[in-house]
């Protein structure tokens, strides 16, 4: 069993920068395949970034490519998902995820096992 927990999320003005953390338990943390995964109020939860075990291939969502950059750090067990020039559309709860092994587009999409409970990101105009 896999647990995860996010941190960093906050209110932040359109423009502005937030890095979220989050941390996973497991001595196998650096066979995992991590990622970013975002749920705005009424919609259904979509990838935003995920990135390989050996952080050597990072994947992200069209809406915010060139945006944000997923990163991870083996010893410390600890992904990361820094936001910039964040607009009042990137509000969401944004979840963690874990899969043991590699996945790759389209399976990282869909293929996670394991995930946080989430925190708050929201953007004011």
């Amino acid at each position: 069993q896999v647990q995860l927990v996010e941190s960093g999320g906050g209110l932040v003005q359109a423009g502005g920068s937030l890095r979220l953390s989050c941390v996973a338990s497991g001595r196998t943390f650096s066979t995992y395949t991590m990622g970013w995964f975002r749920q705005a109020p009424g919609k259904e939860r979509e990838f935003v970034a995920a990135i390989s075990w050996s952080g050597g291939s990072t994947y992200y969502a069209d809406s915010v490519k060139g945006r944000f950059t997923i990163s991870r750090d083996n010893a410390k067990n600890t992904v990361y998902l820094q936001m910039n020039s964040l607009k009042p559309e990137d509000t969401a709860v944004y979840y963690c995820a874990a899969h043991v092994g590699e996945l790759v587009p389209p399976e990282v999409y869909y293929g996670m096992d394991y995930w946080g409970k989430g925190t708050l990101v929201t953007v004011s105009s």
